[in-house]
């Protein structure tokens, strides 16, 4: 039975939130929400740095391609918990699926650290990356519609960006476990899994405290639970030190709905932005494959092509994931001043072009370990900014009420074709030799090179605008 219409109104709900000074409200927003790319680099960043440790036979005793493939199919489990809890997430809120994407990542995680072989780790790795999939389009939606627009380029990098924080927590995790001092490399690799089980039941509690996004629950006519979530916003700004608010200027009219048929979300999404749509999906592919490649694989080529000892891997990927931190808190700010538009081309670009350059002295023998690691670190500071913008792109150019499922799409179609590919295409050509992986390589930055000449011919200049200006709202006039 269709649904009844409800009546129009008016609010200035998005007004109100964009015109928030930073407050310690928003911090526990970027906490909170933000853990879930610490939690995915921890999870990426343990199983590279592990992958040797599990070929032993004292652990698990995988081949080469089975631990690319476990990797894979971690990233096939978070393409379809995306789309699965990106489309709950614009129906049902984005709080209720959030915590219940969360949930799932701790038990798939603690799972995996009790794996007693290749098909029950490989079981778990899907059931991890499922919640962590759910988590994307639960969570940009969210921290996108909470954040001030004047904010909202540099939150969105320094949130996706955490993912190398996470990394460098693997990396340092590995150090300690896989080495043999604190505790034998066979038990080592399960502690390691166990990280990401403990952060996330202590985030679990954390997000009791996150309200539901006020713009949501407009848009499905819940006019008087929004009022009162902004009207506690606002006091909580206020004690904590943001003075008087000044008024908010801006109104909007909505004709709410409880449901958004899913037709009137993909035509918005591929007939009025299908523009949009290639934009995103471009950026998403381009930036998938290069990191997906690399990261799931580096200990790999680590121990083959250099000869480094397995316990040693996390030396080299520590620096690695810090220096990828430094890139979107260095360079966030600019997506805000300089523009969305310059910025996005301008890193996809020249990590385009440095890593032309890698590939062309990788293949030709010039690295040695530490080179190579310091030649990623260069190009990996650019792409882990430019990486950081595709996931601010498809949050921030789509409706409202398509946001959390647009998200969910891109980074699905993204990571099916660049993501679930490279971790198994470059298993299978680390085998093949040092040339082979140099093409890879070289693919990876065709396309980044492509994404860029995409972004700069059709990018949207969306810094500083409020997200119902970048695209109406479907519920609006």
């Amino acid at each position: 039975m269709p649904e009844a219409p409800q009546a129009a109104i008016e609010t200035d709900i998005p007004a109100r939130l964009d015109r928030l000074p930073w407050s310690r409200f928003h911090l526990l927003i970027v906490v909170a929400l933000g853990i879930t790319w610490v939690l995915d680099g921890l999870e990426v960043t343990i199983v590279g740095s592990i992958g040797p440790a599990l070929e032993s036979p004292k652990a698990l005793g995988l081949t080469a391609a089975e631990i690319a493939d476990m990797a894979s199919l971690y990233v096939a489990g978070a393409v379809c918990g995306a789309l699965l809890f990106g489309w709950l997430t614009d129906r049902f809120g984005r709080r209720l699926i959030f915590n219940i994407t969360l949930g799932i990542y701790v038990i798939g995680v603690i799972a995996s650290a009790c794996a007693w072989s290749f098909a029950s780790l490989a079981a778990f790795r899907v059931a991890t990356g499922l919640g962590i999939g759910g988590e994307y389009a639960a969570i940009n939606s969210a921290i996108d519609e909470l954040i001030p627009a004047r904010l909202r380029g540099r939150i969105d990098l320094l949130v996706n960006g955490s993912y190398w924080g996470g990394a460098a927590l693997g990396a340092a995790g590995a150090l300690l476990l896989l080495g043999g001092r604190l505790v034998r490399p066979e038990l080592g690799w399960r502690l390691g899994f166990a990280i990401g089980g403990v952060l996330g039941l202590f985030i679990l509690v954390l997000r009791r405290f996150v309200p539901e996004s006020p713009r949501w629950l407009v848009t499905h006519g819940r006019l008087e639970e929004a009022e009162a979530t902004v009207g506690e916003v606002e006091r909580r700004v206020e004690q904590s030190g943001g003075g008087a608010l000044p008024p908010a200027h801006g109104r909007l009219k909505i004709h709410p709905k409880r449901i958004f048929g899913f037709g009137m979300i993909l035509r918005a999404m591929l007939g009025t932005h299908r523009q949009r749509a290639v934009l995103a999906l471009s950026l998403m592919i381009a930036q998938a494959f290069l990191f997906n490649a690399v990261f799931f694989t580096y200990g790999l080529v680590l121990t083959r092509a250099y000869r480094v000892p397995a316990a040693d891997i996390g030396l080299f990927i520590l620096p690695l994931a810090l220096g990828n931190l430094a890139g979107p808190l260095v360079l966030g700010p600019l997506f805000d001043t300089i523009g969305r538009r310059r910025m996005i081309a301008g890193t996809y670009a020249l990590a385009g072009v440095f890593l032309v350059a890698t590939a062309i002295a990788f293949a030709a023998g010039l690295f040695t370990a530490w080179t190579q690691t310091a030649a990623w670190i260069a190009i990996f500071f650019v792409a882990s900014a430019a990486a950081s913008s595709a996931y601010l792109t498809a949050s921030e150019i789509f409706p409202l009420e398509t946001r959390a499922l647009a998200i969910a799409l891109f980074y699905a179609l993204g990571t099916l074709i660049g993501g679930v590919a490279a971790p198994a295409l470059f298993g299978r050509l680390i085998g093949a030799g040092i040339g082979a992986v140099a093409w890879g390589y070289g693919a990876a930055a065709a396309l980044m090179l492509g994404a860029a000449l995409v972004e700069a011919r059709i990018g949207i200049d969306a810094e500083g605008k409020s997200l119902e200006s970048i695209a109406a709202p479907l519920s609006g006039d």
